[in-house]
C-alpha cells in the first residue's frame, strides 16, 4: 500500500506499506527515486505488524519494485500502474 502527503512547498512524502511478514524477512523498496539501490529504503516493523519506509520525492514519474530477501522482486498493486517494468508512481 502507498501512502502519499503533500507537504509544503512541491514534496510530496510517500510511506511504501506491506503487510506483516509477507514474504519474510527485509525487505527494500528499490527504484528510479534511489537509483535502483538494494538497502537503502528498508522497510521497518511497526507495532501494528505491518512495515514501512517513508520518502520525500517531487513531481514527476517513479518506477519501483519491493526487494525481498533471496531476490525476490514484488509488485505494488495499489500504485499508479504496473507494467512489465514494476510499479510506477505518479506525483
Amino acid at each position: 500500500m502507498i501512502k502519499r502527503n503533500k507537504l509544503f512547498g512541491s514534496q510530496t512524502r510517500v510511506t511504501f506499506c506491506l503487510p506483516p511478514d509477507a514474504p519474510p524477512g527485509p525487505v527494500s523498496v528499490v527504484g528510479s527515486f534511489n537509483d535502483w539501490e538494494p538497502g537503502r529504503h528498508e522497510l521497518v516493523a511497526r507495532r501494528d505488524g505491518t512495515r514501512t519506509v517513508t520518502v520525500r520525492l517531487g513531481p514527476g514519474e517513479y518506477h519501483f519494485r519491493y526487494l525481498a530477501t533471496g531476490g525476490v522482486w514484488l509488485d505494488d498493486e495499489t500504485a499508479d500502474e504496473v507494467d512489465g517494468s514494476g510499479s510506477l508512481l505518479r506525483l
